[in-house]
């Protein structure tokens, strides 16, 4: 395994650590990155039998270059060719059933590999000139690897007790990895999902993001689903969940649709706030569910009450609740209006409108538009993507000669106060928006000229007075 080892700092760490006559192992995710050939993100954890700060101050002094240290936690941390490298002593830790927080302790590599969550994250390379680059691997995590399996080193029901963090990343490494989790891990998640209630909203929500950032999410959602864990971090999300029937008819599984979208935008997209207008699509479904005789099950109104749901989930959550809160907002809102048009002859005028709602969003709406073609026929599927083909070129033709997207109105409240010696009030915005609607009917050119005319009309119908000689 010597090859994994070959950037220089791991050189200089065994020449010190030979010169201290300190134990030094590299562990974790460095280990199981380099066994998978993955590529690692310049994060290094080194284990010290004894004290890691200490090992790290004199590291420091070798190398001239600034420590960190984090006493409460027993850590400290340097960069070397940009790679951080992070060094704990070894410890063993016992936890109390009403906190993550674990008693530490001295202790050995062994201790230390058992209080790791994964078999495949307490693997350890030696980095000590009589053994450098063997592995340590008591709990078979490389066999765990070739198996594509993720296993607690102990008992999985004290791992998770424990630590509850550790069920979300025990799915966010399924999730990122394609793994499967081991089936007495599962249990074990299903048996403690309520103690994920002690961990912070931030801290599961930086797992959920990771899950969500994934190749195929859909493999987390569903282990969050079965597990029980979604009910608790993300309820909004679990009530899409189920068929009602009513004289012998039903509607599509929202919560199975709504994975379904989201790994198609996956496929297309590794934008992570798409990827979350895409869960949130039809998160409104449940509270707008209606049955009608005539024709079915309805959501009526699904997209205004979703887009007024984004801002309360975002916040409990803990996600942002600026741009990227907004632009999941607008996508919401508007996710159905290019497959209204897809269905129907496009106008310009629609077109228009829609360029206009979505301004620099608009491609963004027609990825998740197309991704939200979720029909298993074959026939309705290739209609609907042709039809959004079509919808995209007339959305290129008229932006190219109107350039309605993110619009500016040609003339200003300031000009139409100027032109009829008006001061601010209710009149100025009825002359704009009738210019507003105008052009995006069609009815006025997108440009200053043609738009001055318009106002001037409009003006003289509302009975207003021109100003003499007024320039703009």
């Amino acid at each position: 395994m010597r090859e994994n080892l070959q950037h220089p700092i791991f050189q200089i760490i065994r020449d010190l650590a030979d010169k201290e006559k300190l134990a030094c192992y590299v562990i974790g995710g460095y280990v199981r990155d380099r066994i998978m050939q993955r590529s690692f993100k310049n994060d290094v954890d080194i284990v010290v039998i004894g004290s890691g700060i200490d090992f790290a101050t004199k590291l420091g002094e070798v190398l001239q270059t600034k420590v960190a240290v984090y006493k409460s936690f027993g850590t400290a941390m340097l960069v070397y060719d940009d790679i951080h490298v992070e060094f704990v002593g070894a410890r063993r830790e016992s936890y109390r059933s009403n906190s993550r927080n674990p008693i530490v302790e001295d202790g050995t590599l062994e201790d230390d590999q058992n209080r790791r969550d994964f078999t495949i994250n307490a693997m350890a390379y030696c980095l000590n000139s009589h053994c450098y680059g063997e592995l340590v691997d008591p709990f078979q995590g490389l066999a765990d690897i070739q198996h594509r399996l993720i296993r607690t080193p102990l008992d999985p029901n004290i791992t998770f007790s424990d630590d509850p963090l550790r069920m979300m990343r025990a799915i966010r490494f399924a999730t990122q990895l394609n793994f499967k989790i081991d089936i007495q891990a599962v249990q074990a998640i299903v048996e403690n999902a309520a103690r994920i209630q002690i961990i912070s909203k931030e801290r599961i929500t930086d797992e959920l993001n990771k899950i969500v950032s994934a190749p195929k999410p859909s493999i987390g959602f569903r282990y969050l689903f079965d597990t029980g864990l979604l009910a608790y971090i993300f309820p909004a999300m679990q009530q899409l969940h189920g068929v009602d029937i009513i004289d012998g008819r039903g509607h599509k599984d929202n919560f199975y649709h709504t994975l379904e979208v989201l790994d198609n935008v996956a496929s297309m997209s590794d934008d992570l706030w798409l990827r979350w207008a895409a869960i949130m699509h039809d998160i409104a479904k449940p509270a707008t569910k209606r049955f009608d005789k005539r024709i079915g099950w309805t959501f009526h109104g699904h997209e205004d009450r979703g887009a007024r749901m984004v801002p309360k989930i975002f916040a409990e959550l803990k996600l942002p609740l600026n741009d990227k809160m907004k632009f999941v907002q607008k996508l919401v809102q508007l996710h159905l209006r290019p497959i209204v048009l897809a269905q129907d002859i496009v106008t310009d005028s629609a077109v228009r409108r829609l360029l206009f709602e979505a301004g620099d969003d608009i491609d963004a709406l027609m990825l998740l538009c197309h991704a939200d073609v979720t029909t298993k026929n074959e026939f309705k599927k290739r209609k609907y993507r042709d039809n959004f083909e079509l919808v995209k070129q007339k959305l290129k033709d008229v932006e190219a000669r109107d350039q309605i997207r993110n619009w500016q109105p040609p003339v200003s409240g300031e000009d139409i106060m100027t032109l009829f010696g008006l001061g601010p009030g209710r009149v100025i915005g009825v002359i704009k928006n009738a210019m507003r609607e105008a052009i995006l009917e069609g009815e006025v050119e997108n440009n200053r000229e043609d738009a001055l005319r318009f106002v001037f009309k409009k003006g003289e119908e509302m009975g207003l007075i021109r100003k003499n000689n007024t320039v703009l």
